[in-house]
């Protein structure tokens, strides 16, 4: 099981302690994809990760390159273009939604909210299960205050102006799509993933979805899955 993620500031939490069951651990294990992706991060220019372990151990390997990462950021690591992708998919594919943290920091204060936002938004759209899944866990770091002294992008104006400034970019957007997604996707890693973040109120959507919220939230309390049945619980009450 997963640790439970700290609020990120800025979601607009209360402060009131509330007990959450843990997010399961991914129902199928793709640890060969994050392990391309860990090689992608590990060319970004001004990094010194560890070297691949021999055997081929993402877990470590994973720790070394988050660590080496924060390091290039500490020291004002300058990202460019292609960067992005690699940071991107990186945090998709991160199998710790706690630890993929370290992939969305730097992409947001590189590259904006804007940016960073619609490339999860694309991959909830019309990517795999998988990257389904993985863009709701990194979603949920995308409200981080942007940090002046972080990662910067090496072409000028790649940080969005509105990006930068508007931390309610494409959220509509995002939770109309994963209200779709979790109502007509069966995959148990995506709604598992989804449903954390998912406002179950009508006043969230227009009206033409208001329907869905009620299917929603009749579906999560049915589910086969004592996580998506704990968590609908608490969605309902915030």
């Amino acid at each position: 099981m997963t640790t439970e993620r700290d609020e990120p500031a800025g979601n607009g939490a209360t402060g009131t302690a509330q007990t959450f069951a843990a997010l399961p651990d991914r129902t199928s294990d793709d640890s060969s994809a994050f392990h391309r992706c860990l090689a992608e991060v590990s060319r970004i220019p001004g990094l010194k990760p560890a070297p691949e372990p021999a055997d081929g151990d993402s877990w470590a390997w994973g720790h070394a390159v988050r660590r080496a990462l924060r390091e290039a950021g500490e020291r004002g690591l300058v990202l460019s273009e292609a960067s992005f992708e690699a940071l991107l998919e990186a945090a998709v594919q991160d199998p710790n939604p706690s630890y993929n943290r370290s992939f969305v920091e730097p992409a947001l204060n590189a590259y904006g909210y804007r940016r960073v936002r619609a490339g999860l938004l694309d991959r909830l759209r019309g990517g795999t299960d998988a990257q389904r899944a993985g863009a709701a866990r990194a979603w949920y770091w995308t409200v981080l205050p942007l940090d002046p002294d972080g990662a910067s992008a090496e072409q000028p104006g790649a940080l969005e102006l509105d990006g930068a400034t508007d931390r309610a970019v494409l959220v509509r957007e995002w939770n109309e799509a994963a209200l779709r997604e979790f109502v007509t996707n069966e995959d148990l890693d995506v709604r598992r993933c989804i449903l954390p973040g998912l406002p179950l109120r009508a006043s969230a959507y227009p009206p033409e979805l208001h329907h869905l919220v009620e299917t929603a939230t009749a579906l999560a309390r049915a589910h086969p899955d004592d996580y998506i049945r704990h968590r609908v619980e608490i969605q309902v009450r915030t």
